[in-house]
């Protein structure tokens, strides 16, 4: 679905708008008037590959979470540098493939040019490691979900140290799907949690239920709604596989891979103001 930055619409909270399916928590519509940003360099931050504990089967980051963001930064004319816990090549979840013989996400044309453009599916080749980027060079960032996220997010101290010093700096500070993982354990200088108070979504439990139900076995061991809420985190989400992202203040959040463009479109928001 096409959003409109454009379209304004209520939505259910007295504290929100709703922004062509977009909610910015606390009441501040983006402008719809303001001149775009200038080019900047964004991050975006994936998984690298690891096999499922249990079951044995490859996992990796989810196709659309990079590369509908991607395109989206990239049309408003800003730069992108890809980058992984460990640096080196990063593989998709199977199942993100749309060349999978499943045909799950054959109507994602976007992740389709990207994994088969000369230009393009080569980066995931040769992504910088964590230990290699330096949040002053970079406008915003963006933290991809997938599988293996749910297994190597959680406890890295170096994507803690790396997303905090995006938010302390004031800047766009997202996360999306399972990415979210990333958040739930991240605490601020006063050791207070990131999430602590904060409206956020991200890959819901009726969602990862539905997930566990069609696998016929439990894929991880824990959620992300539960874990965030028990964070104190407002947890928001509007339905199964809807495309919804929220922004409080600069942490913005993404309910799952059909929300990529979304976040992008609230990071673009940010850097315009």
């Amino acid at each position: 679905m096409t959003l409109s930055r454009r379209t304004f619409l209520a939505s259910a909270p007295a504290t929100a708008l709703a922004i062509g399916g977009l909610t910015l928590a606390g009441g501040r519509p983006a402008r719809a008037d303001k001149s775009p940003a200038a080019p900047a360099n964004i991050l975006i931050v994936l998984a690298n590959e690891i096999a499922h504990p249990k079951m044995g089967f490859p996992m990796g980051f989810w196709a659309a979470e990079l590369t509908h963001p991607y395109a989206e930064l990239v049309a408003h004319g800003h730069a992108i540098t890809i980058a992984s816990l460990k640096g080196g090549k990063v593989t998709v979840d199977a199942y993100s493939d749309p060349r999978h013989k499943s045909g799950y996400s054959a109507h994602d044309f976007v992740s389709l040019g990207f994994l088969t453009s000369p230009r393009h599916a080569p980066l995931l080749d040769a992504t910088a490691a964590l230990t290699d980027i330096n949040p002053a060079n970079h406008a915003a960032i963006i933290v991809a979900g997938g599988q293996a996220p749910m297994f190597t997010f959680r406890e890295s101290t170096a994507l803690q140290g790396l997303i905090r010093a995006f938010y302390t700096a004031g800047k766009p500070t997202a996360a999306l799907c399972h990415g979210v993982s990333a958040l739930v354990d991240l605490k601020l200088d006063d050791g207070s949690y990131l999430v602590a108070g904060k409206t956020v979504t991200g890959f819901s439990a009726a969602e990862d239920a539905f997930v566990d139900k069609a696998l016929g076995a439990k894929l991880f061991d824990w959620w992300v709604e539960p874990a965030l809420r028990e964070r104190g985190a407002k947890y928001t989400e509007r339905g199964m596989w809807a495309n919804y992202a929220v922004a409080d203040g600069n942490l913005i959040t993404g309910q799952q891979q059909n929300s990529g463009g979304s976040v992008a479109r609230l990071i673009l928001e940010q850097l315009a103001s």
